[in-house]
């Protein structure tokens, strides 16, 4: 199409495409972009600035983006009035690569979120989140240089599918009463208040093991060891615990030549150990309390470690699983406090959508919070960047809010579609930025409170022309 929501295509640009897996970026991709809401105004500015002169930085010229701005959110209602154009989920879906600033969504009614909107109306299945230390920013724990995590948040299913019914409305009269009478025919004596909002929490076998899968192969590319399922399956056991059990089943089918469970690596160390052990000790490492266990319990266990040393012990005993990536499990609240003690011993965590929303930022409020937390949507083809923050507006056009967190989407974009050294040069400049004490107001007073003087205050603009400084030293 020649123009989307109105808007010429560039001329200059060409289309990124999509072959064999593979993007096929030309040397001048066209890249739509959404400014955002309130603060978005004033952060994509100052980002743009630090994406061009990174590229240029990186290629001499010889690269470059060609920017083509779509709207979403108040601008597409003040110029369209309409929240999302169709022209603009067209443009993303043409073009396949989007960068967006905030958008906003009302509490409590109104519209649904936008930014749940594109990820499903686009298929954006996998929500990518890093988290790591920057040396130099404040942070509320003592070692925050163990947070060196990579989220996969499952982006369409769970809570936020959407699905759901106001209290008192004939909708929810009439869910309530159908699960009421299927309580009653289960025999179940517990029934849902008649007064209850009432939504559904769905959890499947495709969006779990497509997101499974893509955060396990992102594991082995970047040489990872260690990827958690993070789940609440001791309750919801047929949502979250299916989401476990899927995850497993994926990664043994799959991916059985690089991976090894908790449980399997329990039993091959035992046996590595002591070559002459018996099934039933080894299960004992396997299950422990397992004397006390019913016998068909202890069965099932015996099973479970016999079915394992047959099957995997030629190629993964002998300390071979040590050369494996683990694939493990955590309750999700376990691993909330864990994110806090034991950070250092998780690299990669695929969680369905509520978890990964909590983690994300929990994890993320230990590095400096979510005005440098950066994030990213993508599917098979396509992602759309993101700052994870809202839109602050009391503060727009104000030219005070920390960009970082869409420069650092931007540093994900490039890694995403082929140009890492654009990545790794914004990367770099921002912590060298940040490590010269030349920052926004919201890391000015994290530093102040830490005590540490000699911090030089920046606009919005100015913290963008000192990354772009530092760009161009490197």
């Amino acid at each position: 199409m020649s123009s989307f929501n109105g808007v010429p295509v560039p001329r200059d640009g060409a289309q990124i495409d999509f072959v064999n897996d593979k993007f096929v970026v030309p040397d001048n991709p066209i890249i739509p972009y959404i400014e955002g809401d309130g603060t978005g105004r004033d952060i994509w500015k100052a980002s743009r600035c630090v994406f061009d002169a990174a590229v240029e930085k990186a290629f001499g010229g010889k690269r470059r983006v060609v920017w083509y701005e779509v709207f979403a959110g108040e601008k597409a209602f003040k110029q369209f009035g309409e929240w999302l154009p169709q022209g603009t989920l067209d443009a993303i879906k043409e073009f396949r690569i989007a960068i967006k600033g905030p958008l906003t969504t009302p509490v409590g009614g109104g519209i649904r979120s936008l930014n749940v909107a594109l990820r499903q109306l686009l298929n954006l299945y996998a929500c990518w989140r890093p988290v790591k230390y920057i040396p130099g920013v404040p942070s509320p724990v003592r070692h925050p240089e163990r947070m060196k995590i990579v989220i996969f948040r499952e982006n369409t299913e769970d809570v936020y599918a959407g699905i759901e019914w106001r209290e008192g409305s004939e909708q929810a009269k009439r869910v309530i009463e159908f699960v009421n009478t299927l309580l009653r025919e289960d025999g179940v004596k517990k029934q849902i208040r008649l007064d209850s909002g009432v939504g559904i929490k769905p959890i499947s076998i495709t969006g779990t093991k497509r997101l499974v899968r893509r955060g396990l192969r992102y594991a082995l590319d970047h040489g990872l060891k260690t990827v958690t399922l993070v789940h609440k399956g001791n309750i919801m056991k047929f949502t979250e615990g299916s989401f476990r059990d899927w995850g497993y089943e994926l990664a043994k089918q799959e991916f059985r030549q690089h991976i090894v469970t908790e449980r399997e690596r329990w039993a091959l160390d035992g046996k590595d150990k002591n070559p002459q052990a018996s099934v039933e000790a080894l299960a004992a490492l396997v299950e422990p309390g397992l004397e006390m266990a019913t016998e068909s319990f202890k069965q099932q266990i015996g099973k479970e470690v016999k079915d394992c040393l047959d099957s995997i012990y030629s190629t993964h005993g002998k300390g071979q699983w040590k050369n494996k990536v683990l694939v493990n499990d955590r309750i999700a609240d376990s691993m909330l406090q864990q994110i806090l003690t034991r950070a250092d011993e998780y690299q990669m965590l695929c969680t369905p959508n509520l978890n990964g929303d909590y983690l994300s930022d929990a994890c993320a409020a230990q590095v400096g919070g979510l005005g440098l937390a950066p994030g990213a949507n993508i599917g098979d083809g396509f992602g759309v960047f993101e700052a994870t923050h809202g839109t602050a507006p009391k503060y727009a056009d104000k030219n005070v809010i920390n960009p970082g967190a869409v420069i650092r989407s931007g540093a994900l974009m490039f890694e995403f579609i082929g140009w890492p050294e654009v990545g790794k040069s914004i990367e770099d400049a921002l912590a060298a930025t940040i490590a010269q004490h030349r920052v926004t107001y919201d890391l000015e007073r994290l530093m102040d409170m830490d005590g540490i003087t000699g911090v030089q205050r920046l606009s919005t603009s100015a913290f963008a022309g000192a990354i772009i400084e530092n760009v161009q030293r490197f």
